[in-house]
């Protein structure tokens, strides 16, 4: 049972960056032994409402209260001292320090850090390892871990498991259960509308910088002042995206009576082969790996955490010399010393961490027009048509720019959208795409596939990883499955289902 009176409560809050208004009047609330879904689309205000409610920020108007009290938080430290324990969307850790010195800057307590981290299974960790070494789900757990150790109340988690391998999702589960139990709370920020419908209590949907709807358990639909509520058992994923947007959505799904079709029943495919891989290896970690991408074809691969994609992405976009095998551009080999010979060949690789790919802090247009000024002697060079290029980009991709000043102040989904808008405005010929979806709204999602698909039908080669097996049907032609290191499966696309991917993911022979 939860009690009456919230312990983490908003009223009115709002809060603007200059003439960007990025919540005009958000209330909210969190009560004892629940886990609430704070939902909406990019850009409607859930990280700027987290923010202040860890005193990164401090808001322009209205109340917070902690536990019926009012609050007023002027820093992290602040939030943290009442009880509120956050993990952002992206890792806050110095990344040249070991973890042992960001547990020190922070004061954290060591013992009850790495009780939680065996709560993951890496309670073997080590300590003196550099945060830059390890990977992004790991970071995730860290710190995950750090907020826990401080015993707080309520723990605010943005986009927690959408790094994260099944296992380790499950677990935050188990833990978000295990709050509820202790009689605490959690507010979790996540795009993956299934988990909200399986773990979370009651959800509140943001659109606009507005509470815009609430579905709670036990009342009836009331659609006065804005807002309405539900029964979380019976509402539906539909129901969720049509009051993130808005608008009735229609969901995008292939089915085998032929109703709807799958890209590669609607797309004329080249027989050229663009890009390739011939016995491609990396040490262990990389195994023997051939395959090919024709000009027109969206090729997409499926894996399990730690199987060697990253490696692999690594290898085909430049930054890692492989110990084996070779890479064929157009059928000619390619020997390349760094990415800069890779984009120079038209092979231009869109990041898992789309922040390794920005100046966060410089407007818009400079990040689109990065790879334009790639050398030094082309910087004082402006092309005729940056403008024009600038402009379509942002009008392809629909990229919100009332905060272009600066890029870090943009939503998730438009900083993803100009990570691949600047090849739009440089030009390439094949695309690798290393979960270019992840974290962000189901409509930026949609926007997405819609330009891979576009690019595509123009001729480009796209290689695309993608953690969301929805998005193999959406989006790719032909599918590839690695394993271990090693591609161990190839199904077409229109036919893969997530149960024939996660069999060959596993390293499992599907049922005959």
């Amino acid at each position: 049972m939860t009690a009456s009176r919230p312990l983490l409560e908003t009223v009115n809050i709002a809060k603007s960056y200059g003439s960007v208004v990025a919540l005009e009047a958000a209330d909210f609330a969190v009560r004892r032994g629940e886990i609430h879904a704070l939902l909406g689309a990019n850009g409607a205000g859930k990280s700027t409402l987290v923010k202040i409610l860890a005193g990164v920020h401090l808001a322009d108007s209205g109340e917070l209260f902690v536990d019926g009290t009012p609050m007023q938080f002027h820093a992290p430290v602040d939030a943290m001292a009442v009880g509120i324990g956050t993990v952002f969307q992206d890792p806050a850790l110095i990344p040249d320090l070991t973890l042992k010195q960001n547990l020190q800057l922070s004061e954290i307590d060591e013992p009850a850090f790495v009780s939680w981290l065996g709560w993951f299974d890496l309670g073997q960790l080590d300590l003196d390892a550099l945060v830059h070494e390890l990977p992004l789900e790991t970071l995730r757990v860290v710190d995950l871990a750090r907020a826990l150790a401080r015993d707080p109340q309520v723990l605010l988690l943005d986009e927690i498991t959408a790094a994260l391998t099944a296992d380790q999702a499950e677990r935050v589960f188990a833990l978000l259960a295990h709050w509820k139990e202790l009689g605490r709370a959690g507010v979790l920020i996540t795009h993956r509308l299934a988990e909200v419908l399986r773990i979370c209590d009651r959800a509140t949907i943001l659109r606009d910088g507005r509470n815009v709807a609430l579905f709670e358990p036990g009342k009836e639909a009331d659609a006065s002042n804005g807002s309405s509520t539900g029964t979380m058992q019976d509402v539906g994923e539909h129901e969720l995206v049509e009051a993130m947007l808005g608008a009735e959505v229609r969901e995008e799904r292939f089915e085998e009576s032929g109703s709807e079709t799958s890209a590669s029943e609607v797309r004329s495919i080249a027989d050229e082969i663009a890009f390739a891989a011939r016995g491609l290896s990396s040490g262990e970690v990389v195994r023997d790996i051939s395959f090919e991408v024709r000009r027109g074809e969206i090729l997409g691969l499926v894996a399990l955490e730690g199987q060697g994609q990253e490696r692999l992405f690594s290898l085909l976009s430049g930054d890692r010399r492989p110990t084996a095998g070779e890479i064929q551009v157009g059928g000619a080999q390619r020997g390349w010393g760094g990415p800069y010979d890779a984009v120079s060949d038209g092979v231009v690789l869109i990041p898992g961490d789309r922040l390794l790919s920005l100046l966060p802090n410089l407007p818009v247009r400079q990040n689109l027009v990065v790879p334009l000024f790639n050398r030094i002697r082309e910087w004082l060079r402006i092309p005729q048509d940056e403008r024009k290029r600038v402009l379509n980009a942002i009008d392809r991709l629909s990229i919100d720019t009332r905060a272009a000043s600066q890029v870090r102040r943009l939503s998730g989904g438009n900083q993803q959208k100009i990570a691949i808008g600047r090849w739009l405005v440089a030009g390439f010929r094949t695309l690798l795409c290393f979960d270019p979806t992840r974290g962000i709204d189901v409509q930026t999602k949609r926007e997405i596939y819609a330009l891979l698909r576009e690019l595509a039908g123009n001729g480009a080669a796209i290689l695309l990883y993608t953690s969301e097996l929805a998005e193999i049907q959406l989006v790719c032609d032909r599918v590839l499955v690695m394993h271990d290191g090693r591609i161990v499966d190839e199904q077409e696309a229109a036919r893969a289902t997530e149960s024939t991917l996660l069999t060959a993911a596993h390293g499992l022979e599907a049922a005959v």
